[in-house]
């Protein structure tokens, strides 16, 4: 696990940049140890969901790195005097990944049409990276034998990275619940990072996502799908941090008064 962290609402963030990210997940393929190693890439978001539910927040925590994937976290950790030092979001941590050109990578999630983009993308963009599998599973529970037939599948394919696309909380789920049976060095949770990086989903604006503005962006071209995590769950994610917030400068103020 990446020990360096800040908590926000419980959830153990880690003190990462891009490139000492994509450095980790490097050293992990070139050093396998005798487990799957497990990166989830999320923001604020993730960090709301697991406030509300202690189980999945014990899921994220259990992660071998937590790279703060929004901008929100990092604004947080910079109010507490605490700061992370960067956004790391999944798409850019999983493009970049792939233009080293190095390794093999394996897809699961999002939709088939998705997937067929992606790696047209991929192979235009990065050709001499192995891209050694792609599956989009049924939007229903697997059965057990489709679900061993998955597991096969991925380590008869060998990938030294599977990239996972399922959503949150899904994914991280799917994850944990599955990491005894991978035989893969590091799996990486990436959530909506297969449409952006395909572009079947367009990206915003850089300046928007170092103004904290993606979601706005996002939200005016899939409203439908994230109204409710925006306008419901951001405010209420926004009042619970800030009060934490305070309440952390309070008593920091506190300790040095006496």
């Amino acid at each position: 696990m990446y020990t360096d962290r800040v908590t926000i609402l419980g959830s153990e963030v880690s003190r990462v940049t891009l490139s000492q990210a994509l450095a980790k997940l490097e050293h992990w393929i070139q050093q396998p140890g005798d487990r799957c190693r497990f990166i989830v890439a999320t923001g604020f978001h993730g960090i709301w969901v697991a406030h509300q539910d202690r189980a999945f927040r014990d899921i994220i925590n259990s992660s071998d790195l937590f790279c703060p994937d929004g901008i929100a976290p990092v604004w947080l950790s910079r109010l507490r005097g605490d700061p992370l030092p960067e956004r790391v979001a999944g798409p850019d941590l999983m493009r970049e990944f792939i233009r080293s050109n190095r390794y093999r990578s394996f897809f699961y999630g999002d939709t088939e049409a998705t997937l067929e983009a992606l790696q047209h993308r991929l192979a235009v963009e990065s050709p001499g990276h192995k891209l050694v599998g792609a599956y989009s599973p049924p939007f229903r529970p697997l059965t057990v034998p489709e679900d061993e037939s998955v597991m096969q599948m991925i380590n008869d394919a060998k990938p030294d990275v599977l990239w996972v696309g399922l959503g949150l909380p899904k994914q991280e789920q799917w994850i944990h619940s599955h990491m005894q049976e991978l035989k893969v060095p590091v799996v990486v949770a990436v959530g909506a990072a297969f449409s952006l990086v395909s572009g079947t989903i367009k990206r915003a604006p850089q300046w928007m996502g170092n103004a904290g503005l993606e979601w706005l962006w996002r939200l005016s071209h899939e409203p439908k799908k994230l109204w409710r995590r925006d306008l419901i769950d951001g405010p209420r994610f926004v009042y619970h941090a800030l009060k934490e917030t305070w309440e952390i400068r309070s008593a920091a103020r506190s300790s040095t008064s006496r």
